[in-house]
């Protein structure tokens, strides 16, 4: 791990005992400001599961299915203009690419680049061996254990913010955490953008569900950071999806390049529902995903040269008896690190996987589907991992309670990712010396200077004797302890400053924006 700069191995294991330190005397003093970083530096490897010649064969179908099937560009003539002037075949809206054009083309976005927070300590650093943790996204629905399943609201909205700024594993403010239906549609995006700088000041993505919403997003973030600063450096991050099989539709590729000429970072997804989207069969699929993907990362390039961009990935299957879409299967788990592989051949940054779910409630179900999907991400090499806490019910839900459950499933991933450290600390021979044969480690010095940084500590996980459980906890499962943990949490909760100046800017231009137009609500 590391809170940005230079790595330095040792002084990250330093500043890593020195947090887990101050985590449990955070837990004793019963506060929930518990001190993290700003991302992770992962110290194990990638998992490579395909060949040098199978890889080739899923890159040469991709390759076919662009030289000879094409993608259309529909509604949007500017991005088509773009692709004749770059030499692509265009008859109407379909668009044929010859082999290696489109690599050629993205060869000018940056590997790894640095999105700024207001608060420059929250800075995330995104491509080669960095990991962000970011919310779930897009869920028209909410639900906790009180309320049960509801449409979100605003209020919902910064709830969300505000557990995710609370939590010391998660890095990123996310997006859309949930739709706040309250609010008209044209307008929304106003608040939640807002919302994002007023409860957090880690970095946080824009709208894309039009192009003048795009624009305004970043001409939000000019407001907040200067627009100098914004021309010069990635603030903001837009999530665009392809219409897959093989169609950008208008909506997307104009936000796709709003975000990309004012040289902030698109995140290029197709989702590709496995037998409805795309092929039922795991090659396949990944073969349009790199297709779809990598046309839209070059788009951005044609629009700004070197305006960064995340290779983006979204691999699901489905229910073939009832047509319904399934998440945390096996199959999109280990497609996903096929992905992972591409991504690192066009030395792009990566998004892909995340915790997935089809459960209806924080439960068994949805602890199993997640860490299913969320080590794919983990092993494929992810570095911007978006639905990393609160994904229920196939994405339509965002719940308080897994909300909470994940973040603390996050913790336990920076440990993992942190890798076994070997050195004479350890190693532990001084140990081995002063216990010997047949005693016991629990008193030993080494043990005593390492027990509070040792182990990761779950803030939910119930560890307890069952007797403790039963008759001291109340017989509690972790679903009800984070009930209370993000009761507490709000309750507990206190927004970074923001400058004044700053926020009266950014109200004036909200009003001025919402003053223009009359309610949408569809």
């Amino acid at each position: 791990m590391s809170y940005g700069g230079e790595y330095d191995r040792g002084d990250s294991r330093r500043k890593g005992r020195q947090t887990r330190t101050q985590r449990r005397a955070a837990r004793r003093e019963g506060t929930t400001k518990l001190p993290g970083v700003p991302y992770i530096i992962r110290n194990i490897p990638t998992y490579d599961i395909l060949s040098e010649e199978n890889l080739q064969k899923i890159e040469r179908t991709a390759e076919r299915i662009l030289a000879e099937i094409g993608i259309e560009f529909r509604d949007d003539p500017v991005s088509v203009d773009h692709w004749k002037r770059a030499g692509a075949r265009v008859e109407g809206v379909r668009v044929r690419f010859e082999p290696g054009m489109l690599q050629e083309i993205v060869a000018s976005a940056p590997s790894e680049f640095t999105q700024h927070a207001r608060n420059p300590a929250n800075n995330v650093q995104i491509g080669g061996k960095k990991v962000v943790f970011s919310p779930a996204y897009g869920s028209p629905f909410v639900m906790d254990l009180d309320k049960g399943r509801r449409y979100g609201t605003i209020e919902d909205f910064q709830n969300f913010i505000k557990l995710a700024q609370a939590s010391p594993w998660l890095h990123h403010s996310g997006g859309t955490i949930c739709e706040p239906v309250d609010v008209p549609v044209n307008k929304r995006h106003l608040d939640m953008v807002y919302s994002h700088i007023k409860y957090s000041d880690r970095a946080f993505m824009g709208s894309v569900t039009a192009e003048e919403r795009a624009e305004d997003s970043i001409e939000m973030t000019r407001i907040l950071f200067g627009a100098d600063f914004v021309d010069r450096n990635c603030v903001i991050l837009g999530n665009v999806n392809v219409n897959s099989p093989l169609v950008w539709d208008g909506t997307m590729t104009k936000s796709l390049r709003a975000y990309a000429r004012a040289n902030q970072a698109a995140v290029i997804v197709p989702f590709i529902l496995g037998g409805a989207m795309g092929p039922v069969t795991n090659a396949g699929a990944i073969a349009q995903s790199y297709a779809e993907t990598l046309a839209g990362c070059a788009l951005t390039q044609l629009e700004r040269k070197g305006a960064p961009v995340i290779f983006g990935n979204f691999l699901s299957s489905m229910s073939l008896r009832s047509g319904s879409p399934t998440f945390g299967t096996p199959e999109p788990a280990i497609g996903s690190m096929v992905i992972g592989q591409l991504a690192r051949r066009l030395k792009l940054p990566l998004r892909c996987a995340g915790n997935f779910s089809n459960s209806k409630l924080p439960d068994g179900q949805a602890m199993q589907e997640g860490l299913m999907s969320m080590l794919s991400a983990i092993h494929c090499g992810a570095n911007f991992i978006l639905h990393s806490a609160g994904f229920l019910d196939g994405l339509l839900v965002m719940s308080y309670e897994k909300f909470v459950m994940d973040a603390d499933l996050c913790g336990a991933l920076h440990s993992y990712l942190a890798g076994v450290t070997v050195d004479d600390n350890t190693l532990a021979f001084d140990a081995f010396e002063e216990v010997g044969p047949g005693s016991h480690f629990l008193g030993s010095a080494h043990t005593m200077r390492n027990y509070q940084t040792a182990f990761w500590d779950s803030t939910l996980s119930d560890n307890e004797p069952f007797e403790k459980w039963s008759e001291e906890g109340g017989s509690t499962d972790i679903a009800t302890r984070a009930n209370r943990q993000w009761k507490t949490t709000l309750a507990n909760y206190e927004a970074p400053p923001l400058d004044n100046a700053a926020d009266e800017a950014l109200c004036d231009f909200m009003a001025r924006r919402k003053a223009s137009m009359a309610d949408g609500w569809y």
